[in-house]
């Protein structure tokens, strides 16, 4: 709030009055706004009337048909309180104690504050002062057991959550990126899925050019996004500068940043603050938490918001905060950082809580009596009411859907990105062709050359399931590590309303498919000949493509694994103990007739079963004679015989492709349901 505001009277003129700001003028109109529904005059629950003065900041020469790149938002929010669980009481507390009332802790307190259009408002405090609750009770992405309660308005209309989504971009303290795809590739994909329609595919290239120039992507724009320890990439100023730049693709006239100088050195948290700059040039309204910035940093704020304990302790401008603090006794030394200087006045020091705490009492009241504070909680009130009664946008209401792009230009975009990202992924292509190479050959010159007599049975039944253990094993793996570490990333852009979950899944399954079905039959290829399987093409066909359905299955129960795991060091820990039981089931280590019947029914779940019973089938059912190394009665005469002895049978063939078919279907679906539960959970 600069001095020209603060002159202005609270009551306007007939002539309403102009306030400058450092981005140029805007007109202040007091508007006194009646909740009103079905067009009754709204009151309060005693019946009186309840009218509200709401402030609104026009830019001066825009009019009400400006179009949403000159939209400009007065962000207000009042009385703000956040309370969170203390402890949940575990089962048998409840148990043994019985029920105890909830303990809840009261992380902000009455908080209230307003953001203008054009200007940069920093919030500021120490660890623990409630900078990130605040954003995110601002932004509606508080989690669970978080209670919320006060009001959050766009221009005097209350907001609920879509409407914010709508209107507003959030750049997280944490750069979650594709990293193989490249600078550029990532701003197309934005555009594709984040713009709105009706836009032409040219004007959102244009778009994605004008964003690379205005945010300084140029040098870096045809270079990876990289991956930490793995792909090298862009730096992390370059980085960050990304994430603002997906954010501004859509023009937001309201951006919130969370830490966005978090992790870099003073020059590049310049570059970052500087971008910040140019973007309320533009008539952005731009609220960002940062943690200490340097003196440097703090001369560019426009406005800042001092938190201690949950309160406000301070809402102005840089200057206004000196004065301030210099009034109530805690005047900013000379050639001294004022932000470190505030901090440290609203600072909790440990030996010294009730003294502090005191401290931060006193400035907290002060500021709420001070002139200043009064005026800013006067502009943050808004209209009042139920929150269905809020006033919304027209055209927000009639957009139904949550998704800015269609259903196919999603699928198309999201395509287009899981194929990129597959074939540049070096993990998915390069090592794992590599490894494949080098297990085929190395299993064929272990079993090579395998002749069919009483011997080669036993070799060649143990090749086959290692053909089942390979498959599973190395696709199990593959997909926890690239789907489990995708999931951050789906996660926040579905909750941005970006693209629907089934698109996502059914793309990204789509993507991988053709490695899935590649590397399997390029092991086969190599290990067939080398070991000397039944001849014949048919054979050798019928064999690649059991080998191919194990791997999708492995797959699919990979997928499942990574959607239920909440990160990859869980999901890489429960993969093995699950897998072994239904390795166990496969008929190599325990007989079919043996399986327990009380685990007859894991069994009919085990890809091993079906998949070793396939491929032994087709191994021996043609083979009529089996020569005997040794004269005792456990040489099997023929094929057939082998198959009776493991209590394995022709006519379940067709059975044992059908239920690999089905298990595929299964382990998808649940994995779908699996993640959109997050999915849901999440938003």
């Amino acid at each position: 709030m600069t001095a020209t505001e603060e002159s202005e009277p609270l009551i306007p003129s007939a002539n309403p009055p102009v306030a400058t700001t450092s981005t140029g003028k805007y007109r202040v109109s007091y508007q006194s706004l009646n909740n009103q529904k079905n067009g009754s005059s709204g009151t309060e629950r005693n019946g009186s009337e309840s009218p509200v003065a709401a402030v609104r900041f026009e830019k001066m020469g825009s009019g009400p048909s400006a179009n949403r790149s000159l939209e400009r938002i007065t962000f207000t929010w009042s009385d703000v309180n956040v309370y969170v669980t203390a402890k949940k009481q575990r089962l048998w507390e409840r148990i043994s104690k019985g029920r105890r009332p909830v303990e809840l802790k009261h992380i902000l307190k009455d908080v209230s504050g307003v953001a203008y259009p054009g200007e940069l408002l920093v919030i500021m405090g120490s660890s623990g002062a409630g900078k990130t609750t605040l954003l995110n009770t601002l932004t509606f992405r508080t989690g669970h057991g978080i209670t919320v309660s006060g009001i959050r308005a766009a221009n005097g209309r209350r907001l609920t959550p879509t409407v914010l989504t709508s209107r507003s971009a959030y750049v997280q303290q944490s750069d979650l990126f594709i990293g193989v795809l490249t600078v550029k590739e990532h701003l197309i994909f934005q555009a594709l899925v984040r713009m709105d329609r009706h836009i032409p595919y040219s004007q959102r290239m244009q778009r994605v050019e004008e964003v690379i120039a205005e945010l300084a992507l140029t040098k870096c724009k045809n270079t990876v996004i990289g991956v930490p320890g793995r792909v090298n990439g862009i730096s992390g100023g370059e980085m960050k500068r990304l994430s603002f730049a997906s954010e501004y693709l859509t023009n937001p006239p309201l951006m919130f940043c969370d830490e966005p100088t978090s992790g870099l050195d003073s020059f590049m948290a310049h570059q970052v603050v500087t971008v910040l700059k140019n973007l309320t040039a533009k008539g952005k309204t731009i609220v960002a938490t940062l943690h200490q910035p340097s003196s440097e940093l703090f001369a560019m704020f426009d406005r800042i918001l001092l938190m201690a304990e949950g309160r406000v302790a301070f809402m102005g401008s840089p200057d206004q905060a000196c004065a301030f603090f210099k009034s109530v006794g805690a005047a900013c030394p000379s050639n001294y950082n004022p932000a470190d200087h505030f901090i440290q006045v609203l600072a909790v020091v440990p030996g010294r809580e009730a003294e502090c705490r005191q401290a931060i009492n006193n400035v907290c009241e002060n500021f709420q009596k001070s002139e200043i504070g009064m005026k800013m909680a006067l502009e943050s009130v808004t209209v009042d009411g139920e929150f269905g009664d809020s006033v919304v946008d027209a055209n927000t209401v009639a957009r139904r859907s949550p998704y800015k792009a269609s259903s196919c230009e999603q699928f198309r975009a999201v395509l287009w990105r899981s194929w990129i990202s597959v074939i540049k992924e070096p993990m998915l292509i390069k090592v794992r062709l590599l490894q494949t190479i080098m297990v085929a050959v190395l299993i064929g010159v272990i079993y090579y050359g395998q002749k069919l007599d009483q011997n080669g049975v036993m070799n060649i039944n143990g090749a086959l399931f290692i053909f089942i253990t390979n498959m599973t094993f190395q696709n199990v793996f593959a997909v926890i590590y690239v789907f489990s570490m995708e999931l951050p990333i789906f996660l926040r852009e579905h909750r941005n309303g970006m693209y629907r979950t089934d698109v996502y899944f059914i793309c990204k399954t789509l993507a991988e498919a053709p490695v899935f079905i590649a590397i399997p039959f390029i092991y086969t290829a190599i290990v067939y000949p080398m070991i000397g399987m039944y001849p014949g093409p048919e054979h050798f066909f019928i064999t690649a493509g059991i080998v191919t359905l194990v791997a999708n299955v492995a797959t699919s129960f990979g997928y499942l694994i990574s959607c239920v795991s909440s990160s990859v060091s869980m999901a890489s820990a429960i993969a093995p103990p699950l897998i072994i039981p239904f390795l166990l089931f496969g008929g190599f280590f325990l007989n079919k007739a043996s399986v327990p019947f009380y685990f007859v029914w894991f069994s009919y779940l085990s890809w091993f079963r079906y998949g070793n019973e396939a491929l032994l089938v087709n191994q021996w059912s043609e083979v009529d004679y089996i020569s005997c190394t040794r004269s005792n009665e456990t040489c099997p005469k023929n094929g057939r015989v082998v198959l009776q002895t493991l209590n394995f049978s022709e006519d379940n063939f067709l059975m044992d492709i059908v239920c690999l078919f089905a298990l595929i279907v299964v382990f998808r679906l649940s994995a779908f349901f699996a993640i959109l539960f997050r999915a849901y959970r999440t938003k």
